[in-house]
């Protein structure tokens, strides 16, 4: 698994850097060689902030703690993606790796220091984010977007080809957005 760690506005300890591969190659048995994790720290007030996001084979697991130290909210982040993943262990069958007990080489691990930037006054959007679109059907797309922990989740309909929608209902129902 290649692990990148990106702080903001803080520097990201060495000791940190160790752990984190260390708790990761715990994880190596459910994903395939493909897995990509980003590790992305922030420091906000009294609270450190971790976000964790793991892709593999085109899926997404991704959790965001706070917590007083990196270490509670990496520990915290660890056991949301496992629940993610037990949950919805039969829907992901085939994408997640057979073979559990398989060896993996060593970890790489790349760490990128970003300084926030300062707040926009014009009416710019704040954050973008790019992502590929793969086809997939309204039942993967509605996967996706619960292991995200998402309200809504763009993806291209594997039947018609076009950007579609789905969204999480405020009656706890999904809906979809297509274009005509």
């Amino acid at each position: 698994m290649k692990i990148t760690i990106t702080g903001r506005q803080t520097e990201v300890p060495k000791d940190f850097l160790e752990l984190v591969e260390r708790k990761l190659a715990k994880y190596d048995k459910f994903f395939r060689d493909d897995a990509t994790a980003h590790v992305t720290l922030k420091k906000r007030r009294n609270f450190e902030i971790l976000e964790l996001t793991i892709s593999s084979s085109g899926l997404m697991f991704r959790a965001e703690e706070e917590n007083s130290t990196f270490q509670n909210a990496l520990d915290e982040a660890l056991s949301s993606i496992e629940r993610q993943i037990r949950k919805n262990k039969t829907k992901l069958g085939r994408r997640i790796r057979e073979s559990a007990f398989q060896k993996e080489e060593a970890n790489k691990v790349e760490t990128i220091t970003v300084e926030e930037e300062a707040p926009i006054e014009t009416d710019a959007p704040v954050r973008i984010k790019e992502f590929t679109m793969k086809p997939m059907s309204i039942e993967e797309a509605i996967l996706e977007m619960n292991m995200l922990g998402h309200q809504f989740f763009v993806f291209e309909h594997d039947q018609t080809g076009l950007t579609s929608v789905v969204y999480q209902r405020k009656d706890g129902g999904y809906g979809l957005i297509k274009p005509k």
